[in-house]
């Protein structure tokens, strides 16, 4: 941390001719006493100030790599040493960036960082992270601004994009609220690390195809291909115990079966095909393939929602008997729908209520649109971006042009962009056997979308828009022309005109209980149950809900969170090859 606060006022500095030089930074190999390096920076900080801003960068680039020095040796200086070091420097850089930052946007982003980057450091020698056996987790029970804060970051660094795209990216809003954010202080610097110092060539990195064909579909076809045997259109019902009085002493509990409902069966008896070809690459379809199924016309026609929390439709039902059909469980569904699926456990476990009562979801909304026009028509002036820290009720833009040809289009749009964001929770909570509510949030998506094209895209897309207030709705490519093309030539009605073009594009409200994002809120980390965890003779779990590590919602964290839950059932991989699980 302390090298990127050397390397990011390395970036503002501009040495004038023949500056005066500051005096030498003692020798790390000399291990100087704490009272040298104190008098030392002390008697810098006036002659920095009468250098001025610009002459001043060297200095403060010779003080950052005092830092460096100091923090290697934190183990040999007294903590109220490094801390008057510290904020000493961060007094002194303040002091000599703030007045330029309000006339240089590019000044004041660096210096927004390095004010953050200030603030860890000291919050880093106050709090003792780097010697606390919990590394970055004892300060979890707090709140990210108010450690920050605390730590004397100013607060338009607080309010700055590079913060609000860090809640952005975690979706860190309670209930779906912007007025409530809320992200664990070490979990949140923990994620802010790993981007700076161990992503490499950008902090974004996109997938080449939608994510069911990219991390979903190559897993299916390799467990596939090593005999696992997969049972679609089955939904978990409970995760049965064995009963406490059928245990012998000092036994554990174990789970004596599973019970599902079987929403549809397989035409013909034999195995569902899920994966559909898209010019030679086997991808996961939104929709299930009705031609495989027992009256899959009637359930198409019916609207049958199998992935729906509140489609109750069933068609039989299946026991799973521990001895008979399964030996050991790993339990993947989502933390969201741990209370609906896993009540037995809930009644008996202490620990397991406290993890479902603090570890909390939220509903994300989601819409794409194709475009005829590419972004530099549009207007953006810009490279292929991810973007955050944006306008609500969508803060969050991929423009995603390079899956187009890998997209079966008769005539391939010009343009793709993807947005998301929280969604609102319903209040109160709807029923599950309220069956409308998914079409009702689908509803309020739809036009949080429309007023968002309409409202704010133009302030990334100025040429999307008649005038502010008008989206452009002829931009939109309808994707159902292809399909309509035959009745089209007939003399069938043409695509849908104005705002009704919308309907052509895809949007989602992710409100199933295992589709809602798994937050990670001050004080409910530690609430978090490990795969690692044997309370349960034949039962582990996984999911970026877990303790895993890396404490977000991300393939990251589930992939971790996975290997843990194989090293439990078979002691491989090693803990130490899960990359990033031994961390600050």
């Amino acid at each position: 941390m302390a090298a990127l606060l050397k390397t990011l006022l390395m970036d503002l500095q501009t040495r004038p001719p023949g500056p005066t030089p500051a005096a030498p930074v003692p020798d790390d190999h000399d291990n100087p006493p704490p009272e040298t390096l104190v008098e030392w920076l002390a008697a810098q900080c006036a002659d920095w100030l009468r250098l001025g801003a610009l002459a001043a960068a060297a200095a403060l680039i010779e003080a950052a790599a005092l830092v460096e020095v100091v923090v290697r040796a934190l183990p040999g200086y007294p903590e109220n040493v490094a801390l008057r070091l510290l904020h000493g420097l961060a007094g002194i850089v303040r002091a000599q960036l703030e007045g330029l930052m309000c006339a240089d946007a590019g000044v004041r982003c660096k210096w927004e960082i390095i004010d953050l980057v200030l603030a860890i450091l000291v919050g880093s020698v106050r709090f003792k992270l780097l010697l606390a056996p919990r590394g970055l987790e004892a300060i979890d029970d707090y709140e990210c601004r108010d450690w920050l804060r605390l730590n004397g970051a100013s607060e338009r660094s607080l309010q700055s994009p590079f913060v609000r795209g860090l809640y952005d990216l975690a979706l860190a809003y309670e209930d779906g609220d912007p007025q409530r954010p809320g992200l664990a202080a070490g979990q949140a610097l923990r994620g802010s690390l790993r981007m700076f110092f161990t992503y490499r060539g950008a902090m974004f990195w996109k997938m080449r195809a939608g994510m069911g064909d990219v991390v979903f579909a190559p897993f299916y076809e390799v467990l596939k291909r090593r005999g696992v045997q997969f049972r679609f259109f089955h939904r978990l019902e409970n995760v049965a115990l064995a009963d406490e009085v059928s245990l012998a002493p000092g036994e554990k509990p174990y789970v004596q079966a599973l019970e599902f409902d079987v929403q549809a069966h397989i035409a013909g008896g034999g195995e569902y095909q899920p994966l559909v070809d898209i010019k030679g690459l086997p991808c996961w379809p939104a929709q299930p393939d009705h031609a495989q199924l027992v009256d899959g016309e009637r359930l198409r026609d019916e609207g049958c929602a199998f992935e729906s929390h509140w489609d109750r439709r069933c068609v039989d039902r299946c026991t799973l008997q521990v001895g008979r059909d399964f030996d050991f469980v790993v339990l993947g569904v989502s933390i969201g729908a741990i209370p609906h699926v896993c009540r037995e456990i809930l009644a008996r476990d202490d620990r397991w209520r406290a993890m479902v009562q603090h570890v909390k979801t939220v509903a994300t909304q989601a819409f794409q649109v194709w475009l005829n026009e590419d972004m530099a028509q549009l207007g953006w002036p810009g490279p292929a971006v991810t973007l955050s820290a944006f306008v609500k009720p969508f803060d969050t833009w991929a423009d995603m042009r390079h899956v187009l040809p890998l997209e079966a289009w008769r005539e391939p749009p010009q343009a793709v962009a993807y947005f998301c964001n929280v969604l609102a929770d319903a209040v109160p909570e709807p029923d599950r056997a309220d069956s409308g509510h998914p079409a009702l949030q689908r509803e309020i998506v739809r036009r949080n979308a429309v007023g968002f094209l309409n409202e704010q895209v133009h302030h990334l897309w100025p040429q999307a828009v008649h005038a502010p207030g008008r989206f452009r709705w002829e931009l939109l490519v309808d994707g159902t022309a292809d399909e309509q093309g035959a009745a089209q030539a007939d003399g069938a009605a043409g695509p849908p005109e104005g705002e009704a073009r919308f309907a052509t594009q895809y949007w989602t409200a992710n409100v199933n209980p295992s589709d809602r994002y798994v937050l990670a809120l001050p004080g409910s980390l530690k609430h978090r149950i490990s795969p690692l965890d044997n309370s349960y003779d034949n039962l582990t779990i996984a999911g970026d809900w877990t303790d895993c590590g890396f404490n977000e919602g991300c393939v990251e964290a589930a992939v971790m969170s996975g290997r843990l839950a194989a090293h439990a059932i078979s002691q491989s991989p090693p803990l130490e090859d899960i990359i990033g699980y031994d961390h600050p």
